[in-house]
């Protein structure tokens, strides 16, 4: 039930009544919420060590299981469905990864799987609770057989293994017949990131130790711990030789004191270092630029190192762009693989590592391509271009390729790609009154500069009429994202893209900004200086988004709303509470309101860092928040926000709402009971995206 509060209240505008006749201009074949979030959405794609093998998770309706795809002779393939689950009961499915000789994969089921180390969510209200387990199942079928409790597992190259974390620390059981696991070893720190050796005989870790990390390596034979060149520092990314004699790994700075989120421009220079196994040297061989480059900036990838030759391959944002680079195992200069003005998201080396092959932007700034980078000669070749978004590269034997793939009318979904040929494997296909044939083809825009950025989206327009609309403006979370022109490769932003794409088919002029702090489009829009905590400057952007609206024809000015959520809906309040007077309405979901407040937590985590947070920065953080602006608050507001979120704390919205209340300010509330940050249920996500459209056709129509 959605609750309303404030001194302007009226009933709500029921579904129904919305549906079909909303707006003028809306498509004659308007869809529901319903049917554009009903198709199957892919992710998690792994491939096996052989090469031979895919599987990744499909999530249909909150139904979630596992496929997989094997390479026959003659280079085709079939997808199967391994796991049988039928419900939407909020168990996420992930951690895949293949069980080497036996024709088996492991995976992990039940929780929030971004954080293992909380309690396992239960937003299905489940009498019995929920248990994050480690599970085996076979490639030739049958029901999954539980292994443990625990996430995380990797198995060993001789399928011997099987080890995961639990509560920190590292277990084993034996395979193919999994026994009673027991704790591989007892040491201080929580285990992450545990790597075999090629040969199996040894594992590589990181020991998380909250101001520090080392690199520890196990060795089975004789049940030994080393510690790999120690240092106060935050070592991470264990990554074995082919030859199993040597470690490559990156060192970090140590964290400091942080209110808030904000850019990161410079720090002491993060490294990369080799040891070796036996602990008898250890080698700087690269070492980050001072300002530009000095900081670590990840790829999505599961590796940030990759082995070739006499060479490691790892990104670099040294030019402005996150690129590949390369340096020596030796040591020396640094040599830039794939200059341009573009960034690097994935990569990942073929079977015979005489290929990296990636996805980024290059030539095309709101999708993502495949690209193979020939490593001996530095030659690139384009693999995919066009109006898709390929993501996830796994390479495969025989030079064939797998990836998740998807454009602006169809969501994401695995491929295998032999040569020129093209195989999408559908799962479970698409339903047949999924809307396909009536989503509108955003496009991309580039919006007037502001404070020296300028900033880009995507428009998503609705039938063309010759009338003025509503308009809203979108703001993704993160605020390390992107939205793209097409169905996006993360789940969350996969509906929000489904949902811009049903306002549009009812009227709404939608406009999807990418604002500064964003990915794709280089160095300095993704770290501008002063945004967030820091100054929130990328509030300009939506003021030039604003303004773009404002000048069209067929925008109606006074009617223009936001909806976000995370950080976009820290965007909706900050819009709301410095501008009722440019936008009409809002709905914030799960946005951060107090950077102040947010700090006091961080206080609470590390209270020896309090006297190294400057009073100043603690007023710049109170004064870019939404909640300090609240006397100019006048728009109302729908609140959304589930209680178990491990992302942004319930009471950043509490504490909102306890400040709309004392001003008595208008704003209405739809709370989900155990439900964490990306909503694990797809009713929730169905309830939320309803109450969204109510509440901006109530008030923009």
């Amino acid at each position: 039930m959605i609750k309303r509060f404030g001194s302007v209240a009226a009933s709500f505008i029921m579904v129904a009544i919305c549906a079909v006749s909303a707006a003028p201009g809306a498509r004659a074949a308007s869809f529901t919420i319903a049917q554009v979030l009903s198709a199957p959405f892919a992710s998690d794609l792994v491939g096996s060590p052989e090469g031979r093998s895919i599987a990744w998770v499909s999530r249909s309706q909150g139904v979630r299981n596992i496929w997989t795809a094997q390479i026959g002779g003659t280079g085709s393939s079939e997808s199967r469905q391994l796991t049988r689950y039928t419900l939407d009961d909020g168990l996420d499915l992930g951690d895949l990864t293949f069980v080497p000789r036996h024709d088996l994969i492991a995976f992990v089921r039940g929780g929030d799987l971004e954080f293992p180390d909380k309690p396992a969510a239960n937003p299905a209200s489940l009498v019995d609770g929920v248990t994050r387990e480690v599970f085996l199942i076979s490639l030739k079928g049958g029901a999954p057989i539980a292994v443990a409790a625990g996430h995380a597992p990797v198995a060993s190259p001789t399928g011997d293994r099987l080890l995961f974390i639990r509560e920190g620390a590292l277990y084993t059981a034996s395979l193919p017949k999994p026994s009673q696991p027991q704790r591989l070893f007892q040491a201080r720190g929580a285990v992450d990131m545990p790597r075999f050796s090629p040969d199996g005989r040894r594992i590589a870790f990181v020991s998380q130790r909250g101001d520090h990390s080392f690199i520890g390596v196990y060795t089975f034979a004789d049940r030994s711990l080393r510690w790999l060149d120690p240092a106060f520092a935050l070592d991470t990314e264990p990554t074995w030789s082919p030859d199993g004699r040597e470690i490559a790994f990156i060192r970090l700075p140590p964290p400091k004191a942080e209110v808030g989120i904000g850019p990161h421009r410079a720090a002491p220079p993060w490294a990369i270092r080799i040891a070796s196994v036996d602990g008898t040297s250890v080698r700087e061989v690269y070492r980050g630029p001072q300002g530009q480059g000095s900081v670590f900036h990840p790829m999505a990838s599961e590796h940030q190192l990759i082995f070739a030759g006499e060479s490691l391959i790892f990104p670099a944002e040294n030019d402005g762009w996150n690129h590949l680079y390369s340096v020596r195992l030796s040591g020396g200069p640094a040599t830039l693989l794939t200059p341009g003005s573009f960034e690097i998201e994935w990569a990942a080396p073929s079977l015979d590592n005489r290929q990296v092959v990636y996805s980024s932007n290059a030539g095309d700034p709101d999708r993502r391509h495949m690209t193979a980078l020939e490593v001996a000669t530095g030659r690139v070749n384009a693999v995919t271009t066009g109006n898709g978004i390929e993501v996830s590269p796994v390479p495969l034997h025989g030079g064939a390729l797998a990836y998740l793939a998807a454009d602006a009318r169809q969501p994401m979904h695995a491929v295998i790609r032999h040569g020129d040929r093209v195989e999408a494997l559908l799962a479970e296909g698409i339903p047949t009154d999924f809307p396909s044939t009536h989503l509108t083809m955003p496009q991309s825009v580039t919006l007037p500069m502001r404070a020296g950025q300028t900033a880009h989206g995507q428009i998503f327009l609705p039938a063309t009429d010759g009338k003025r609309h509503p308009a809203v403006i979108f703001m993704h979370g993160g605020p390390v994202r992107q939205m793209l022109a097409g169905w996006h490769y993360m789940d969350y932003y996969s509906n929000a893209y489904a949902m811009n794409q049903y306002l549009a088919n009812h009227g709404y002029v939608v406009l999807s900004l990418n604002y500064r702090a964003g990915i794709g489009y280089g160095f300095d829009f993704r770290e501008a200086e002063h945004y967030g905590s820091q100054g929130a400057s990328e509030y300009n952007d939506l003021l030039a988004a604003a303004e773009f609206l404002r000048a069209r024809a067929d925008v109606e000015p006074s009617r223009i709303g936001l909806w976000g959520g995370s950080y976009g809906g820290y965007m909706t309040a900050l819009g709301l509470a410095r501008n009722s007077d440019l936008f009409a309405a809002g709905v914030d979901l799960h946005g951060v309101h107090d950077w102040y407040n947010w700090s006091l937590g961080v206080r609470d985590r590390a209270p020896y860092y309090a006297a190294d947070i400057p009073s100043e920065t603690l007023a710049t953080a109170y004064r870019s928040s939404p909640i300090s602006s609240i006397d100019d608050w006048r728009s109302p507001v729908l609140l959304i926000h589930g209680d178990d979120d491990h992302n942004v704390p319930f009471d950043e919205t509490v504490r909102l709402v306890t400040a709309l209340q004392d001003r008595g300010l208008n704003y209405s509330e739809l709370v989900f009971p155990d439900e964490i940050h990306g909503f694990l249920r797809h009713a929730s996500w169905l309830r939320a995206y309803q109450a969204t459209a109510d509440f901006l056709d109530q008030h923009l129509k």
